[in-house]
């Protein structure tokens, strides 16, 4: 059961989407790792507040406010006009707090699912981001921001170190500050049979104080998509490495929705490297329902042993796997609705369930 309301005040628009069905959801997919507390804590929603011109000079205000079971989102997003062929610059302050499952969560049902590690992470950035005109194919953002990062136990409280007594932080205090220079190209290229796509993304940590982490990360994401009669094959490969200071949670994690099917989140492990493929072939067997056969590959490229504490192999993570399946595709003018059933290499089954809106 959930609501959608949008109201108009003078010139700013507010969108509410309340969502209770998140409860019976929750209730039959995951694993309970924290107490719910008050009932307000089992509704999931969000609220968008846009204002067109804030001070009468066509200046944009986005407020966005997410919030999940065991997760929150704040966007706040102030931007001025500038001419189309220069950067659109945005002064952005987000904050979030979420559970860090990917790293530290603990697998369980023979690494099927992922419990919590009984750590989560609350994020401050304050920063600026630059989107560069898009050429024909290509497209950049740019970004820099100062980041607070500080981890939580379960139930809120400031901590250090995990449950096995290993920092979980760089600076191996309860919290890691730095500026990051990120930047992201995008690359596309799309006709009636076929699509491709490429990312590349490069995170630089920049020094402005002698104890603020200093770091490379890479990542990419590759994908191509073809038509295969009244079939469609899409294939992606996505790998990344990251060199320097580095914090446990900063460690790319494998496994789950998105990742490599079969396995709970990040419960094939984590490593400073990763490399994991995906292939899914989809067909039509009615008019708004597809059927999918997928096979999932990924790797940390046996450098689960560099990150610090050596999460995954403190947790039995095999650091690498492979997950295949089928599933089926439900597409409305509402949104999409996907169910996946997958079976890893330790022949233990496992169904996700995933909606997306299309709503905007």
């Amino acid at each position: 059961m959930g609501a959608q309301k949008s109201i108009h005040a003078g010139k700013a628009k507010i969108d509410v989407n309340v969502d209770l069905t998140h409860k019976l959801c929750a209730s039959l997919m995951l694993t309970p790792f924290r107490s719910t507390g008050s009932p307000l804590s089992l509704v999931i929603g969000s609220l968008y507040i846009k204002h067109p011109n804030l001070f009468g000079g066509s200046e944009k205000l986005d407020v966005s406010l997410d919030k999940g079971l065991y997760d929150s989102n704040v966007l706040i997003a102030y931007r001025r006009p500038r001419p189309e062929w220069l950067a659109q610059q945005s002064f952005v302050i987000q904050h979030s707090i979420s559970p860090e499952i990917g790293v530290h969560g603990v697998p369980m049902d023979n690494f099927s699912r992922s419990g919590s590690g009984g750590v989560n992470l609350s994020r401050l950035a304050v920063g600026l981001d630059l989107n560069e005109p898009a050429s024909t194919k290509w497209s950049s953002t740019t970004s820099i921001k100062f980041e607070h990062i500080r981890p939580l136990s379960d139930d809120g409280r400031s901590i250090s170190r995990d449950f096995d007594g290993f920092p979980v932080t760089c600076s191996g205090s309860s919290h890691d500050n730095m500026v990051v220079l990120r930047q992201e190209s995008r690359y596309a290229k799309a006709n009636d049979h076929s699509f491709c796509r490429l990312s590349l993304q490069i995170e630089q940590g920049i020094p402005v104080l002698s104890k603020w982490l200093i770091f490379n990360r890479f990542k990419f994401i590759a994908s191509k998509g073809v038509k295969l009669g009244p079939a469609f094959l899409l294939t992606s490969l996505t790998g990344g490495s990251i060199v320097g200071d580095m914090a446990p949670y900063q460690a790319f994690a494998i496994g789950g929705l998105g990742s490599l099917r079969g396995y709970g989140e990040g419960a094939v492990g984590s490593g400073r490297s990763c490399l994991v493929a995906n292939n899914e072939l989809t067909f039509p067997l009615h008019k708004m329902l597809e059927g999918a056969i997928f096979l999932d590959f990924g790797t940390d490229l046996r450098s689960g042993i560099h990150v610090p504490g050596n999460p995954a192999l403190r947790q039995g993570k095999p650091g690498c796997g492979v997950g295949l399946g089928y599933g089926l595709r439900f597409k409305s003018q509402f949104g999409h609705f996907q169910v996946d059933y997958a079976i890893n290499a330790f022949q233990q089954k496992t169904v996700y369930f995933g909606i997306s809106n299309l709503a905007s």
